[in-house]
């Protein structure tokens, strides 16, 4: 499981970015590490999550989502980060 941490160590919430099938596949999951459901709610912490980090698992997702974010609106408030 990946864990974001950012400069001030406070983990973020974030989507785990995959391509299947030629389809970009997000997935979201709380600053601690545990998947969420749709409702953005972590058990295991105990709160609402809020994703605006999208971590890709590879150059090829990692360049579909920054196309992503230069065209599309619902993309722009998004920061893109490669895992490793």
């Amino acid at each position: 499981m990946t864990t974001v941490i950012e400069k001030d160590d406070v983990p973020r919430d974030y989507y785990k970015a995959t391509m299947e099938n030629d389809a970009l596949v997000m997935e979201p999951y709380c600053g601690c590490g545990n998947p969420l459901n749709d409702d953005y709610f972590c058990e295991k912490c105990n709160r609402k999550c809020h994703c605006r980090i999208i971590v890709c698992d590879n150059e090829i997702t990692l360049e579909r989502v920054k196309g992503y974010i230069r065209k599309s609106s619902q993309f722009s408030a998004f920061e893109v980060k490669l895992v490793g």
